[in-house]
């Protein structure tokens, strides 16, 4: 029987604390559906502010989040998004804004740290005069932290950098926040500076920030205004879900503190791993809660890691068949961090024994 759990498979596993079930069960609500729901309100309100937008929309996934920010930017159908290829809205979104939106996207290649290059995102942006031939490019896309790049942060001279072509072109900019207070913590510069440059910002609750559900988007009163009316149209509006924002606001007032220490642990768990023969981890590019490491050897060897650990407990995510991933969230002590980097040590060291005996 397994007597301790170490749950790495992402930092959206965490359970709500004592202090979001208690906010949750006491959270004053009302019709939110009619705008009314004071702890909804509340949640829109502070956010805003963090993110030194307008206005606010709390929204069920960060899927639909990302979903309506794109339609309501894009609200012709085939109009054009910009994007990098290893994103998420491009990779893990169901294709969304294309089989819902009618939305085409444009990739451009995602670097090693997460950014697009700007003269390749200027290259995709289409010539207006071939509008006749080619659909029209209304939006750019940016992610931050980069979730496939290993958590890497794009800094505010670059986000800001995407937000003058952005206008130059007459487009708008999204950000795919779900991790922006990780990126803000890790590059020292508050949310709202980091965001400036964008229209719309989307932002996770139940990823770093530990809440059990819910996206907060947010832009400009009218952006909002037509966002409102997305939401209800693909079933994300709900009525007393001031339940749920009570645990967002818990989240924001005690888990952002937080992020500094999931970094530091993400950043011993890596060298860690790295000191073991066999495996492989970047260092440089652990700057937030994600670590990606290689298996240097073995046949579909990240699959059977995480087979043997998971039943010692220790639950990661195989990323391709030697490669794994590991987030850290803040109910991952820096104990945990030393309990999986022993098992993973001692499975490496027997299997490479095993392989020594039979050579």
């Amino acid at each position: 029987m397994v007597m301790r759990r170490v749950d790495l498979r992402s930092d959206t596993v965490t359970k709500p604390t004592e202090a979001m079930r208690a906010a949750m069960a006491s959270a004053e609500v009302d019709d939110d559906v009619l705008n009314y729901d004071p702890t909804a309100l509340r949640l829109e309100t502070e956010m805003a502010k963090i993110t030194g937008k307008e206005a606010a929309l709390f929204v069920p996934s960060g899927t639909m989040g990302n979903l309506i920010c794109v339609l309501v930017h894009c609200d012709i159908r085939g109009s054009e998004v910009i994007l990098g290829n290893n994103c998420h809205i491009h990779i893990y979104e169901n294709g969304g804004i294309s089989t819902i939106g009618g939305v085409h996207p444009r990739t451009v290649k995602n670097n090693e740290d997460g950014t697009m290059d700007i003269e390749m995102i200027k290259a995709a942006i289409r010539d207006p005069c071939l509008e006749i031939c080619y659909p029209v490019t209304r939006l750019i896309c940016l992610e931050n932290s980069h979730a496939n790049s290993g958590g890497r942060c794009l800094s505010v001279e670059y986000t800001d950098r995407v937000g003058e072509v952005a206008k130059e072109y007459g487009l708008r900019l999204h950000i795919d926040g779900a991790r922006i207070f990780n990126a803000a913590a890790a590059l020292g510069v508050p949310v709202h500076r980091l965001v400036q440059a964008a229209d719309s910002v989307s932002v996770c609750l139940s990823k770093g920030l530990g809440a059990p559900a819910g996206t907060v988007i947010v832009g400009s009163k009218s952006f909002i205004a037509k966002a409102k009316v997305l939401r209800k149209t693909l079933g994300g509006a709900m009525r007393q879900v001031g339940v749920l924002c009570a645990a967002g606001l818990v989240a924001l007032q005690e888990n952002v503190v937080k992020l500094e220490g999931d970094h530091k642990k993400a950043k011993l768990l890596a060298e860690g791993l790295n000191k073991i023969k066999g495996l492989k981890v970047d260092i440089a590019s652990v700057e937030t809660n994600i670590v990606y490491f290689d298996i240097l050897e073995g046949s579909n060897s990240a699959p059977k890691l995480c087979k043997t650990l998971e039943e010692h407990g220790i639950l990661l995510m195989p990323d391709s068949s030697s490669r794994i991933r590991v987030v850290i969230h803040h109910q991952i002590s820096a104990n945990d961090v030393q309990f999986t980097l022993s098992c993973i040590q001692v499975y490496i060291l027997f299997n490479l024994s095993i392989l020594n005996h039979l050579v």
